[in-house]
């Protein structure tokens, strides 16, 4: 249910709390054990069906929140890693995406090995960062970082045409920041100055594990911050971000000078591209994501001296290499990026976190192995059945709204018509025959296989958009919606309890996978989604007056959730929740007509006391289930488009006439709303 607009191109990093490894917690589907009967499902339904839950499951020392989410997630990587054990193993007979992914486990896991090698690994790349003496030698140098996955200055790469869905270009968008977002350098309240604070001492103890003397490495973190923050202050807001007009601009190559002279482009393309068999990529159109990114990145060459850059640079390669250096460097990653953003207060094992760097960098190799290991065809073809009975349920909604106008409801029953449904994985597996892995070589593999993503996607640029390609990997405790493509995608790793369970009835599975398939196909209709066609074309298909409807039941929810107190002092940002509101409440409701027509108007027998539509909402709330730190919290409200399990579940609930039908609620109650949001 994330989503970026921009997916491989636009690196926004949410620092989402990870899940650990925590086999003994096992995922269940809905269960009545984890309810707090005490609480009146009318008064405050997110307690009455997880109260339980919450009291049976404190977070973890080694993360920031605890969840459905990160409980299924850590099973799925328990359940994988005896199989990466196996494979670790330097058998000649092994497939070859065995080999890669046993052979990149077994270096990442090598703590002695990595431990000898020290820096050394770093050292050619600190070398050519320090030697860059002009312009053209800056460009060079991050491209050069670029190639080993360094998230520095900007990202280029390649990216869907959003007026000409079919072609792909390529794109430049804003990147080389750790913090959050934009706001979190920019905001003087006494919490943001803090985290800066924590964060300038970080870059300067980093500086100093690799050698710096203590003036040095204060000196050269104060200039990286520099750089840093003005990079910053050209980003968007997570408002801005969530427009998706806001992230096209398509321009020409020559564009690239205007908005940033002072960066040697012709010098960095030819040199990015110099990998393998790609060559320098040729092109003349492309989408420059934020202009105005470019030129708050040209602002700050033509101001801050070139030792300020280099530190930036250095700071950057460092950063994104912390994972695969030595133990003190691991630590002190985890002491900023968890303890003071997540409020962690352990690493998690060396396993899991192995685990996590393979899902990023060789997803999909991963991925043949977890499916072989956890993932059964049987599950893959019951998704398939629910997704077709929620399309179903959408259509009839679309039909029936009286809101909208004949000539918009034929262009939206058009796109739910055209969109594409992603189950379980691939059909064919990513070929990593070009991806170098080196046993004993973790860095290298780390940097190898970011790399050999950028060639990747450097190769699309001027070919047909491919509609098969996944965007995720399927091990992915998650799923979405992607308007460009104008698809769906629910990965093997979510459809496993609590998600679903082919144990459970139809009503429980509805309420839980259900409502995250209804969730992502109203996607498709929210702020964002509506406004792209049935091809993926960034296009204005709504009669003027259904968008003024559409607006003003948008608003009702807008004004809804910007009520909800979040943390302290900060309330719930309505705007920035809007897409993910619309998508539970709308993803609910037609879970509900699913389970409707699959009861077909017979009344169905209780099950432990429930009747079909309680369990329904019972598992939606049971699978919202989670604990987390207020450091998670605060972190979130600023930066994360989802709003707190809390005000998902009973925020959306109250809306729902069937709800109450469902629990008895009154007038009156809580869980009863006066002016009820509907959108779909």
């Amino acid at each position: 249910m994330w989503k970026s607009p921009i997916p491989g191109l636009l690196a926004i990093l949410m620092l989402t709390a990870a899940a650990g490894a925590d086999p003994a917690r096992k995922s269940t589907g809905f269960d009545p054990a984890l309810l707090d009967l005490a609480a009146d499902p009318c008064q405050d339904f997110y307690q009455h069906a997880c109260g339980g839950w919450l009291k049976a499951n404190p977070i973890p020392e080694d993360r920031g929140a605890w969840s459905k989410y990160a409980e299924l997630y850590a099973n799925n990587m328990a359940a994988v890693t005896s199989v990466l054990d196996k494979v670790s193993a330097d058998d000649p007979a092994r497939k070859p995406h065995e080999q890669k992914t046993g052979d990149y486990f077994a270096s990442c896991m090598d703590e002695a090995g990595i431990e000898a090698r020290g820096t050394a690994p770093l050292q050619g790349d600190l070398a050519a960062v320090e030697a860059v003496a002009d312009g053209a030698g800056l460009a060079r140098v991050v491209a050069r970082l670029h190639q080993a996955g360094v998230d520095a200055v900007f990202v280029f790469g390649s990216v869907q045409n959003l007026k000409g869905s079919d072609r792909v270009i390529a794109g430049v968008a804003p990147a080389g920041i750790s913090l959050p977002g934009r706001d979190f350098y920019v905001q003087s309240d006494p919490k943001s100055v803090e985290v800066r604070d924590k964060y300038a001492a970080h870059i300067r103890r980093m500086f100093e594990l690799l050698g710096d003397a203590p003036e040095t490495a204060e000196a050269r973190a104060k200039a990286a911050l520099r750089v840093e923050t003005a990079l910053a202050g050209g980003w968007l807001s997570p408002v801005e971000l969530r427009e998706p007009g806001n992230l096209f601009h398509l321009m020409k190559r020559s564009d690239l000078a205007r908005l940033a002279p002072a960066f040697d482009w012709d010098a960095y393309i030819a040199a990015v591209g110099a990998v393998g068999a790609v060559g320098a990529p040729a092109f003349e159109e492309m989408n420059i994501a934020v202009p105005r990114f470019l030129e708050a990145m040209a602002a700050e060459l033509r101001s801050a001296p070139l030792a300020d850059w280099k530190s930036y640079l250095r700071w950057r390669l460092v950063n994104e290499s912390a994972p695969a250096l030595p133990a003190a460097f691991v630590q002190e990653n985890f002491n900023f990026f968890r303890k003071t953003l997540s409020g962690s207060e352990r690493l998690q094992p060396r396993w899991a976190r192995c685990f996590q760097d393979m899902d990023i960098n060789l997803g999909e190799a991963l991925g043949q192995v977890y499916v072989e290991a956890a993932f059964s065809e049987a599950s893959r073809r019951r998704t398939e059945t629910m997704v077709a009975a929620l399309i179903k349920a959408l259509e009839r909604d679309l039909r029936e709204l009286d809101w909208m106008g004949e000539a918009t409801r034929r262009e939206a029953l058009v796109k739910l018509a055209g969109l594409d449904a992603k189950i379980g994985y691939p059909k064919t597996w990513r070929d990593y025959g070009g991806l170098r892995i080196v046993r004993g070589d973790a860095l290298g593999n780390r940097q190898r296989g970011k790399g050999f993503e950028l060639q990747r996607q450097i190769a699309r640029i001027g070919k047909p958009f491919d509609r098969q390609e996944w965007a995720t990997t399927p091990a992915t405790v998650n799923a979405y919606y992607e308007g460009r493509r104008n698809d769906v995608t629910f990965p093997a790793g979510i459809l496993q309890p609590p998600f679903f369970d082919p144990r459970l009835d139809d009503a429980a599975n509805l309420g839980a996978i259900g409502t995250v398939i209804g969730h992502e196909l109203t996607h498709g209709f929210d702020d964002e989604g509506r406004q792209f066609d049935a091809k993926g074309n960034l296009r204005d298909w709504w009669a003027p007056e259904d968008a003024r409807r559409f607006q003003e039941r948008a608003s009702c929810l807008e004004a809804q959730f910007s009520q909800y107190p979040a943390i302290d002092d900060l309330k719930v940002n309505g705007k920035l929740t809007l897409g993910e509101n619309i998508g539970d409440l709308g993803g609910l409701r037609i879970a509900y007509m699913a389970l409707q027509d699959t009861l077909a108007g017979k009344e169905a027998p209780k099950i432990g006391g429930f009747t079909p539509e309680q369990r329904l909402f019972l598992a939606y709330g049971q699978a919202m289930c989670e604990n987390a730190r207020p450091e998670v919290v605060r972190r979130r409200t600023l930066s994360d488009p989802h709003a707190p399990s809390r005000y998902r579940v009973n925020g959306v609930v109250a809306n729902l006439p069937e709800f109450q039908r469902a629990f008895g609620c009154k007038a009156g109650q809580p869980m009863v709303r006066e002016n009820v949001c509907r959108v779909w």
